[in-house]
C-alpha cells in the first residue's frame, strides 16, 4: 500500500474490538459463458476504482471521520486476479471484531450478477454491503425507474451508490455504516465533484504484482465532451471534464516508483480532450532530467494530430501505447452513432504521424451499426489492412449498455434486449439487428477477428514495424499473439484476458448448478493441456515471422499503401473513401471546409447542416 494505508494496517494489533471499522473493497470480474468467474494467475490490468477508492479510504482513516480513537482497516481484492471467498473473509471480520462494511466497487453492467452474489453472501452473515460503480450510475442517470436487479439488491439489504466519492462523499457512507444505518441509495448524481487535489489513486504493488506488465493506473480526468449515442461515460462522468493537476501526477508517479512501478494506464476516455495536456506532459518530461521515465498508455480520439505538439510531448513524455476510438470506417454509421468528431479523411495522416514517432496503435472498432451487413464489416477489415497502417484492431459488438442513450431508446421503444446483463461486456450479442439476423451477426464478429489476425497480415505488420528504426516490432508480435489466443483459444476479449485461466467449482454463478468433480476437474486440466498446445504451436509460428521479417533483405526499403506518404490523387483512387454507402458524402464535406478554408471564411457559419453533422 501507500505510506497512509501502510500506516493503517501497523494499527491492526492494538486496537480494541470497539474502536476497529474493516473496509472490504471488492472489484468483481463477471461469469464466462460455463458460469465461471473470469479470473487469472496475472491479469491485463489493475483496478483504478479500486486505486480510488483505497486512497480515498486512507485519506478517511487519517481524517479519523468515524471518531478519535477509531481505527479503519482497508481489505482490497481485485477479484480478476485473486479469488474472493465470502466465508473466509466473514471468518475473518469475525475475529477481529468491531464493525465492517463490504463495498464492491467499480461495478460495471456485465459484473453486476457477480457483484450480487458476492453481496448474497455477505449479506446471509448479517454484514452491510454496498454496490457502486457504472451500472447503478447509469441506470440512476438516465433510466425512469430503478431496473428490477437493483431494486431486488435493496431487498435483500444491500446498499447502493450512484456517482463518484470524492469530495469526502465516501465520510457518509462510512459514517452510516459505523452506525448501522446504510441508507438503501446514496444518489450523487446531481453534481459531480471536483479532481483537484483529491488523494492520488494508488494501489499496492501486491495487486500491481498481478497484473502481466506489472502496470499502474491513473485517471487525469473524467468526463467527455462528445455524445456517442453508444457510450456510458458521457452520462456517468459527465460531458464536461475534471482534472488532476500536474502535482497529482507527479505524486503518483514517485509514489509508484518507491514500489518499483514505472509503468501505467491512463484511464481517461480521451486525454487528448484534457486541456491541461500539455502541463501534465511537461511535468512527467521534466521529471526525466531526475532520471524518472515512465511508461504510459493512453486513450486518444481521432482529431488528437490536429492539436500542435500532442503527438510529439506524448511520445517523448513515455506513450508508446496508443488507443484510437476508431469505431467504424463507414461514416453514415458514425454518423448514427452521433461519432461526429471521427472523420475517415483524417485516419491515414493520423496513424501515420502516432507511427512515426514510435508509438504502437490499438483501434476499437465497433460491429453492428445500422448500415452493416457481414460482407460489409468484412470488405471493410480489409480494406483497413490494405490502407491503414494500424497495428491493433480490436472488435466489439454494438451494446447498448445500461447508462447509454442506445440503451434508454431500445427501453423506452420496448425492443429486445438480452434480459441477462452478464453478457453486456461488448464481446456478446444482446441485440437484434435491422440488416443480419442474430446468426450473421455473431458469425461476423467471430469472423472479424479472423480476418484481421491472419498469419499474411501479421506479416505485413511487422514488416511495417520493422521498416522503422522505432517500430518496435517485436513489442507488436507478443500484443498481437495476446489478442489473437485470447479469442481463439480462451474464449474472453483480449481486454478480460490474462495469463493462466483459474477457475474453482464452487465459485459458479448462483443460478447454475454445481458440477460434479468428476465433469469439472477433467475438462478444466484437459482443456489447458489443450491450449498449451496451441499456445506453443501459435508462439512458434509467429516467432518464426518475425525473425524472417528481421532479416529480410528489404527489411528498411519495404512500403505498402498504408505507410507510404499521401498522393495527391489519394482521395480518388482509394476505396476507403469510395467503397463504404457514407465516403463520398465524407469527402464531398472535406472539399466544401477546405474551400471554406481557403477563401477564408468562417467555416461554421457558411457550411450547410449536413456538412457540419460530420
Amino acid at each position: 500500500m501507500d505510506a497512509s494505508s501502510s500506516s493503517i494496517e501497523t494499527k491492526r494489533s492494538s486496537s480494541a474490538p470497539d474502536s476497529l471499522f474493516t473496509f472490504v473493497l471488492v472489484k468483481p470480474t463477471h461469469y464466462d459463458d460455463d458460469g465461471y468467474p473470469i479470473q487469472w494467475f496475472r491479469s491485463a490490468l489493475p483496478s483504478n476504482t479500486l486505486a480510488c477508492m483505497n486512497s480515498l479510504a486512507g485519506d478517511a482513516s487519517r481524517r479519523e471521520v468515524l471518531g478519535p480513537g477509531v481505527t479503519i482497516e482497508l481489505d482490497t481484492y481485485d477479484e480478476t486476479n485473486r479469488r474472493v471467498v465470502p466465508s473466509r473473509i466473514i471468518r475473518d471480520l469475525k475475529r477481529r471484531g468491531g464493525r465492517s462494511l463490504v463495498g464492491l466497487v467499480g461495478v460495471q453492467s456485465n459484473q453486476f450478477p457477480r457483484a450480487i452474489d458476492l453481496a448474497r453472501q455477505f449479506r446471509n452473515a448479517g454484514l452491510q454491503v454496498c454496490i457502486g460503480g457504472f451500472h447503478v450510475s447509469g441506470c440512476i442517470a438516465m433510466l425512469p425507474e430503478m431496473p428490477a436487479e437493483m431494486r431486488e439488491a435493496q431487498a435483500m439489504g444491500i446498499s447502493l451508490f450512484a456517482g463518484e466519492a470524492e469530495e469526502h462523499r465516501l465520510d457518509e457512507v462510512l459514517v452510516d455504516a459505523w452506525n448501522g444505518e446504510l441508507k438503501p441509495l446514496y444518489n450523487f448524481m446531481d453534481h459531480l465533484p471536483s479532481l483537484e487535489g483529491e488523494p492520488a489513486p494508488i494501489l499496492p504493488r501486491k495487486h500491481l504484482a498481478r497484473t502481466t506488465g506489472h502496470y499502474s493506473s491513473i485517471d487525469l480526468g473524467r468526463g467527455c465532451p462528445y455524445q456517442c449515442s453508444f457510450c456510458t461515460i458521457i452520462n456517468v462522468q459527465g460531458r464536461k471534464s475534471r482534472f488532476r493537476t500536474p502535482d497529482d501526477l507527479e505524486q503518483i508517479i514517485r509514489e509508484n516508483r518507491k514500489q518499483g512501478i514505472d509503468r501505467f494506464f491512463i484511464t481517461d476516455d480521451n486525454f487528448a480532450r484534457n486541456s491541461d495536456w500539455e502541463i501534465l506532459l511537461d511535468r512527467v518530461i521534466k521529471l526525466q532530467d531526475e532520471g524518472i521515465r515512465c511508461g504510459f498508455t493512453i486513450q486518444v480520439d481521432t482529431l488528437c494530430h490536429k492539436i500542435p505538439n500532442f503527438i510529439e510531448k506524448a511520445t517523448k513524455a513515455g506513450a508508446k501505447r496508443i488507443f484510437i476510438g476508431l469505431e467504424n470506417i463507414n461514416p453514415e454509421n458514425l454518423i448514427t452513432a452521433k461519432k461526429r468528431q471521427n472523420k475517415i479523411t483524417e485516419y491515414r495522416v493520423m496513424l501515420q504521424k502516432w507511427r512515426a514517432h514510435g508509438a504502437l496503435t490499438f483501434a476499437g472498432y465497433i460491429l453492428g451499426f445500422p448500415a452493416d451487413t457481414k460482407e460489409s464489416i468484412l470488405r471493410d477489415i480489409e480494406i483497413i489492412k490494405r490502407e491503414l497502417p494500424l497495428d491493433i484492431l480490436e472488435f466489439f459488438f454494438l451494446t447498448p449498455l445500461p447508462g447509454s442513450e442506445d440503451h434508454k431508446t431500445l427501453l423506452k421503444k420496448g425492443v429486445w434486449m438480452d434480459p441477462d446483463i452478464n453478457k453486456y461486456d461488448l464481446d456478446h450479442r444482446v441485440a437484434h439487428h435491422s440488416k443480419m439476423t442474430d446468426q450473421e451477426w455473431e458469425d461476423a464478429y467471430r469472423a472479424a477477428w479472423a480476418t484481421y489476425y491472419t498469419p499474411e497480415h501479421i506479416r505485413t505488420i511487422l514488416k511495417r514495424a520493422a521498416q522503422i528504426p522505432n517500430g518496435r516490432p517485436k513489442q507488436i508480435t507478443s500484443t498481437m499473439m495476446w489478442f489473437k489466443l485470447m479469442i481463439e483459444q480462451e474464449g474472453v476479449h483480449p481486454l478480460e484476458g490474462g495469463a493462466f485461466r483459474l477457475k474453482y467449482r464452487r465459485d459458479r454463478r448462483h443460478s447454475l448448478p454445481l458440477e460434479s468433480p468428476l465433469v469439472f476437474y477433467p475438462r478444466y486440466w484437459g482443456g489447458i493441456a489443450v491450449k498449451a498446445w496451441h499456445y506453443s504451436r501459435f508462439f512458434l509460428g509467429t516467432r518464426r515471422i518475425l525473425k524472417e521479417v528481421l532479416n529480410a533483405s528489404d527489411r528498411w526499403t519495404y512500403t505498402d499503401l498504408a505507410i507510404a506518404p499521401p498522393r495527391d490523387d489519394e482521395f480518388e483512387q482509394l476505396s476507403l473513401y469510395h467503397a463504404t454507402s457514407g465516403g463520398e458524402a465524407a469527402l464531398a464535406r472535406k472539399a466544401l471546409g477546405d474551400s471554406i478554408r481557403d477563401s477564408g471564411r468562417p467555416a461554421a457559419a457558411a457550411m450547410p447542416a449536413t456538412a457540419q453533422a460530420q
